[in-house]
């Protein structure tokens, strides 16, 4: 949907080329100055970048940040969208995203990557265990210890296995081999990410976040990559409600209803957060202090949402 000033100038769909954008604009509009929005989706940053290099000032939005009747969302197409965004856009109510540097997408996409492994790996593991159980092979006494780290030896005796048919031990034999890709990927991105931390430009900050109590490796680069600058946030407030520390509210008149955490979140970041924050309430003294005390008047799952933004005022 293209707006001018003033008035309405057309809706049409195209290919997704900003070339073909800003060649129409400078046809129909010479010399004028040129804004645009889309919504963050799969397609990224890359639109973002091409867009402003061409001279258009682009924004992505929020999808959940672009007001929307009721009307609108049970009547949602693709033609309303556009124009509702256009229109938006004129009006000043659109408020962009921050758009991260190339380098740091990167990596933060090695990142999300590895999380993605290990979720595999896991999967990996649980399948061969039902297919074992499925046709009665139990684990030996004396690789029922290994079997909880997936060691060598025990992968050596899984290999070793040989069903009643050629198809079972296919069967068994090929998700040993799925998994064993997922766990050779895993060893390669975790090289990939400590390299990154010691010779990358984060190198630094890497070094100051792994001084807090709870925080190692992966999350300390976790933080550095989805984070990217602190300096972003200009109080502890709205880093907290960007990871998604913070409660949902409803509040009419003299009634106000405090609910459970709110479900807008960074969940790449909270996760991990809450994870450090339970070994961090566990290693650090005042940390430590604190989540006792918490634990007098509310459920450990509450209290260690608190301790998490405690750690988070430390890393900020």
């Amino acid at each position: 949907t293209i707006l001018t000033e003033n008035n309405f100038h057309k809706k049409f769909s195209q290919d997704p080329m900003p070339e073909i954008l800003t060649n129409y604009l400078r046809k129909n509009f010479p010399g004028a100055e040129y804004y645009s929005a889309y919504q963050a989706s799969y397609c990224g940053f890359n639109i973002h970048r091409r867009l402003n290099s061409l001279g258009v000032k682009n924004i992505v939005v929020n999808a959940a940040d672009v007001p929307t009747t009721d009307k609108e969302k049970r009547q949602k197409e693709d033609a309303r969208d556009s124009k509702k965004l256009a229109m938006t856009l004129r009006n000043g109510e659109l408020k962009g995203i921050y758009v991260p540097s190339r380098e740091s997408e990167e990596l933060r996409s090695l990142m999300r990557y590895r999380k993605t492994l290990v979720k595999e790996i896991a999967r990996g593991k649980n399948r061969i265990k039902s297919f074992l159980y499925y046709y009665g092979i139990e684990i030996p006494a004396e690789h029922q210890q290994d079997s909880k780290y997936w060691s060598n030896k025990f992968t050596k005796w899984l290999k070793s296995i040989e069903l009643t048919t050629g198809y079972g031990t296919s069967v068994l034999q090929g998700l040993i081999k799925d998994n064993m890709v997922c766990r050779d990927s895993l060893l390669k991105a975790n090289k990939e990410i400590r390299k990154a931390s010691i010779t990358g430009k984060y190198a630094k900050l890497f070094h100051l976040l792994t001084g807090i109590p709870g925080i190692g490796l992966v999350a300390a680069m976790t933080l550095l990559t989805e984070l990217e600058t602190i300096s972003r946030f200009k109080s502890l407030d709205r880093l907290c409600s960007y990871v998604g520390l913070v409660p949902s509210t409803r509040s009419s008149g003299e009634k106000e209803v405090t609910g459970k955490i709110t479900p807008r979140a960074n969940l790449v970041l909270r996760n991990p957060i809450i994870e450090c924050a339970w070994i961090a309430a566990r290693t650090d003294p005042a940390l430590s202090l604190a989540y006792n005390e918490l634990c007098k008047r509310m459920k450990p799952s509450k209290a260690i949402i608190r301790i998490a933004k405690k750690l988070m005022n430390r890393i900020r």
